[in-house]
């Protein structure tokens, strides 16, 4: 089983909450009418392998944290420190989630210059996450993550992941 995620750009939480209302939790960012400009990044999480390839650009070792987000869907308050209470019903355990990013990860992608972008990748398609993947494999994903921070940036918005299992 995978783990679908589609990254998108939109003005904050209140027009993706009416959005995701609207779609019935379905993706706001992919589908024959999408609500916000996003794309399809099939597996690749946010804290993780997003967070692998911000620290590629920043030039950093990968770390728990380098990837803050918030959480933006469900609207039931988050599970406790032991988690969803695992009736089949919860929101937090069947999904979808969707998180907001903080604006260093829209920025530190939106800033790279495109001259650094197959050096970036190459350090990128290196992590164990990504593997067997090669780095032409991976750098049409990183590039269109990379233009959609610019948009992000460039229209002050922010970043979400929509992830459904």
């Amino acid at each position: 089983m995978g783990v679908l995620t589609d990254y998108f750009r939109a003005t904050g939480a209140a027009a993706v909450v009416r959005a995701l209302a609207r779609a019935d939790g379905g993706s706001p960012a992919v589908g024959p009418r999408p609500a916000f400009d996003g794309l399809e990044a099939k597996g690749i999480d946010p804290v993780v392998v997003l967070g692998q390839l911000v620290a590629a650009v920043r030039r950093v070792p990968w770390e728990a944290g380098l990837v803050r987000e918030q959480p933006v869907w469900p609207t039931t308050a988050p599970p406790g420190p032991d988690g969803p209470e695992g009736e089949e019903d919860d929101p937090w355990v069947t999904g979808p989630w969707v998180m907001q990013l903080d604006d260093a990860v829209r920025d530190s992608l939106a800033a790279l210059p495109d001259a650094e972008i197959p050096a970036v990748v190459a350090r990128w398609a290196l992590a164990e996450e990504l593997q067997p993947a090669s780095a032409e494999e991976v750098r049409p994903v990183a590039e269109e993550l990379i233009r959609l921070a610019r948009r992000a940036r460039g229209a002050d918005e922010r970043l979400y992941c929509w992830i459904c299992v």
